[in-house]
């Protein structure tokens, strides 16, 4: 545990986790505080930047993005510089939901949400291949999704 946080700020931030929409008046019983505690908790842990934001999760398949798929590239230079330029340049695409720098066979893994395989040819034909440094990318197609966004353990 962290020394800044005691068990009712936990409790706080599991509850949040869980279901962001849960009001401050049903956090406070749940933790057993006032709901004017509950509420100065909370709003600590969002001014220290514990909790980054509360969104909701938007199901895939409802909106026409039910292909999940994730690519790996390779820079053709490894520097601060290309780097720099292709983490920018994944920021502005919108159909990138994550873009992750990790050590292997790959320089980045990005996960991509789409309508199906033929709109993912299209974006990487135009655009993911078209991106700054990118010298190689190899695309795995998600099958099933297991595990999904799950809930931090702590």
């Amino acid at each position: 545990m962290s020394p800044e946080l005691d068990k009712i700020d936990y409790k706080i931030l599991r509850l949040l986790q869980g279901d962001g929409r849960m009001g401050n008046a049903e956090i406070a019983k749940r933790v057993n505080v006032s709901a004017a505690t509950c509420h100065r908790r909370t709003q600590r842990l969002f001014a220290e930047g514990y909790i980054k934001n509360v969104r909701a999760q938007i199901t895939p398949d409802k909106v026409d993005r039910g292909a999940l798929v994730m690519v790996g590239v390779v820079l053709d230079r490894s520097t601060p510089e290309s780097f720099g330029a292709f983490e920018a340049a994944c920021r502005k695409l919108p159909f990138i939901l994550d873009c992750h720098l990790v050590a292997g066979d790959f320089d980045y893994f990005l996960k991509i949400r789409v309508r199906d395989m033929a709109d993912f040819n299209h974006l990487h034909g135009d655009q993911l291949i078209a991106l700054p440094g990118v010298r190689q990318t190899r695309t795995f197609f998600v099958m099933k999704e297991v595990v999904d966004n799950a809930p931090l353990a702590f």
